[in-house]
C-alpha cells in the first residue's frame, strides 16, 4: 500500500537522496535539473522555496512511500487555481513498471478533491515517455493537445475529478 506525505522540512535530505540516485534515470524522459540544484546550496534554497509555496497554498508538494515507508517517488500538484492544478510525478528506477506511479496518481486524485477541494487535474508529458502516457490513461485522464515540454514534443492531458 502506498502512501503520500506531505513535503516537509525534515525530508530535505531524503529526497536530495532520491533525486540524486535516480538523476539519470529521470533524464531519460524528463529535464534534467541541472548541476546547481544537487549542490548543498541549490538543494537547499530550492527545498526551502517549495515548502514556501506550500505554506502559501500554491502547490502541494509530496513524497510517495511503499509499504515499508521507503521512499518510492515524488508527486506535486502545482499551481493550484479556480480548482485545479497540474499534476506532476515521478518514481524511482526500481519502482518503474510495478504500478507505483500508476497507484500513486489515483491516491493524488482522491486527495486532491478531498483535502484540496479540486475539481480538475491537467498533466503533461513527453512522447518518448510512454509509460507516463499510460498511467495517465489509468487514472481516466485524455488527451486534450500537443504540447512542447522543455522543447521536447508532448501531449497534454486533463480528468475532472467529479467521483475521483
Amino acid at each position: 500500500m502506498l502512501t503520500l506525505e506531505p513535503l516537509r522540512p525534515d525530508h530535505a535530505d531524503a529526497v536530495l537522496a532520491f533525486e540524486l540516485a535516480n538523476r539519470a534515470w529521470f533524464a531519460r524522459t524528463v529535464p534534467d535539473r541541472g548541476d546547481a540544484y544537487f549542490t548543498a546550496t541549490g538543494f537547499a534554497g530550492r527545498h526551502a522555496a517549495l515548502l514556501a509555496e506550500q505554506a502559501a497554498g500554491v502547490c502541494r508538494f509530496h513524497l510517495v512511500l511503499d509499504a515499508d515507508g521507503t521512499l518510492v517517488g515524488r508527486l506535486n500538484l502545482m499551481d493550484l487555481v479556480d480548482g485545479g492544478a497540474e499534476l506532476g510525478y515521478r518514481v524511482t528506477e526500481s519502482a518503474a513498471g510495478r504500478g507505483v506511479a500508476t497507484a500513486a496518481v489515483a491516491l493524488a486524485r482522491r486527495v486532491a478533491a478531498r483535502d484540496y477541494g479540486l475539481r480538475s487535474l491537467t498533466a503533461a508529458t513527453t512522447l518518448d515517455n510512454p509509460a507516463s502516457a499510460a498511467v495517465l490513461t489509468r487514472n481516466g485522464f485524455t488527451a486534450t493537445g500537443e504540447c512542447l515540454l522543455d522543447g521536447r514534443p508532448g501531449v497534454r492531458y486533463h480528468r475532472d475529478l467529479d467521483g475521483a
